[in-house]
């Protein structure tokens, strides 16, 4: 197990650091509850999107914190929810809770094609495996124009009515992120969490103690999966407009650079990554049109000065200071 790791199991998961925890989680709920009620519609819109990419960053770092398991392919099953989706409700003239549910499922799907060809790989193999099988998704849905609309997209039908309003759609996502994450934490905390961390720690240690490697691996990408196909669906309503920009890879980089961003392996600090980097983007893209060499910048800062994330560096510290007292 990593240093952190050590250190997290030692002494973050002690009472004071529980109820440490509990504390700045529910100060968290707290400041998302009220956001909407001091931010404008625009704003909202930007913590909305927060949320929903938080979602997908935590996806990736089921398998890349937990797993060892780095993918670029998650961009495609995101992207994958959301055609999937804007298809039903537009195309097909289904209802749009219908075409959610569906784009979860097709997302999954995938996710399990992806897992059967990956799972047998790791390191520089599995991460160039999982970017071929997420071009290739980008390919279908750039050259099959006669059901993705190939380069022009598909606009979707529109919020329902009673999701128009910012304020109203944003609490909606976040009632659906709240238990989505609850599970989450709970998956990477439960005995399989824990199985999934032996084998990104040592693989032939957890086959000689009689572990089905590929079938932890297989189940953790499904289920990684099916947690990107919410946030795809989510975004299909967010955003209410799919191409092939949604599938492609710098989806998949994005998300990743959140989750390290934040913190691999810390699950939650998806949502620092997510909000740091998006909110970094929309304001630095107002004075320059270079906000992606910013934004490059700023990740070589934390890459050199905080390798473990913003918040893996503050669990870290706090390690060291219980340690000391």
């Amino acid at each position: 197990m990593s240093m952190l790791g050590s250190l997290s199991a030692s002494n973050l998961d002690s009472p004071r650091s529980r109820k440490g925890l509990l504390l700045s989680l529910a100060l968290g709920a707290l400041a998302l509850v009220i956001l909407p009620m001091i931010l404008p519609g625009y704003q909202i819109s930007i913590v909305t999107q927060i949320l929903i990419f938080a979602l997908l960053a935590m996806s990736i770092d089921v398998l890349a914190g937990y797993a060892g398991r780095t993918s670029l392919g998650h961009g495609a099953i995101f992207g994958l929810s959301t055609y999937v989706a804007i298809y039903w409700s537009t195309t097909m003239g289904g209802h749009i809770w219908v075409g959610l549910l569906l784009g979860i499922v097709a997302a999954t799907i995938l996710a399990a094609i992806f897992a059967i060809l990956a799972i047998r790989t790791s390191g520089v193999y599995f991460l160039l495996l999982t970017l071929a099988l997420g071009m290739i998704v980008w390919g279908v849905c750039q050259r099959w124009t006669s059901v993705t609309g190939g380069e022009n997209g598909m606009r979707g039908a529109g919020r329902p009515a009673f999701l128009i309003d910012h304020a109203h759609f944003y609490f909606a996502v976040l009632l659906i992120i709240i238990p989505v994450t609850w599970s989450l934490w709970r998956l990477v905390h439960s005995p399989f969490g824990w199985a999934l961390r032996g084998i990104r720690d040592s693989e032939s240690r957890m086959r000689s103690l009689g572990y089905n490697v590929q079938l932890h691996l297989f189940i953790a990408f499904v289920l990684s999966g099916f947690y990107a196909g919410i946030a795809g669906a989510l975004y299909a309503v967010f955003n209410d407009f799919v191409s092939p920009s949604t599938v492609q890879l710098s989806l998949s980089v994005s998300g990743l650079l959140m989750a390290i961003t934040g913190g691999i392996g810390t699950l939650l600090g998806s949502f620092v990554g997510a909000a740091a980097i998006t909110s970094l983007e929309n304001i630095v893209s107002i004075f320059t049109e270079r906000w992606p060499s910013v934004l490059g910048l700023t990740f070589i800062f934390i890459m050199i000065f905080a390798p473990e994330g913003i918040v893996g560096r503050v669990q870290l510290l706090l390690a060291r200071k219980h340690q000391q007292s």
